[in-house]
């Protein structure tokens, strides 16, 4: 049971839409850090750390001690070949389900807009 209840944790904590911002997001700055990149996610330094374990775990993102300018020891995250070429695919995952979601909306509003239209003129 307690494996189970890790294993959804897991698939919780590290979903396809966290996998696709934090890679874009080491991408564009791999010397960000963990407590920025969690204040720019939303989530908190611990979810955050879990994540980017788990991205190294999986061979997506790989990790290098770097001296920042303050003298003290930090990270750079890189993004591995396979962890672009996971953050294209998911990439493209998520632009086919925000295009699906438009096109929902857009029905959505269309209905809404006929409904409307139909209200004010029967008054």
């Amino acid at each position: 049971m307690l494996e189970c209840v890790q294993k959804m944790n897991a698939t919780t904590m590290l979903s396809d839409e966290y996998r696709y911002r934090i890679l874009k997001l080491l991408e564009t700055d791999p010397e960000i850090s963990q407590r920025e990149l969690a204040k720019v996610l939303g989530i908190s330094l611990g979810r955050t750390n879990y994540c980017l374990k788990a991205l190294i775990a999986r061979g997506l993102v790989k990790a290098g001690n770097f001296k920042n300018s303050s003298n003290r020891s930090a990270y750079a995250y890189y993004l591995t070949p396979k962890g672009l070429d996971e953050k294209a695919r998911i990439t493209i995952a998520f632009l086919k389900a925000k295009m699906a979601e438009y096109e929902a909306l857009k029905n959505e509003i269309e209905h809404l807009r006929m409904e409307a239209e139909k209200i004010q003129v029967e008054r």
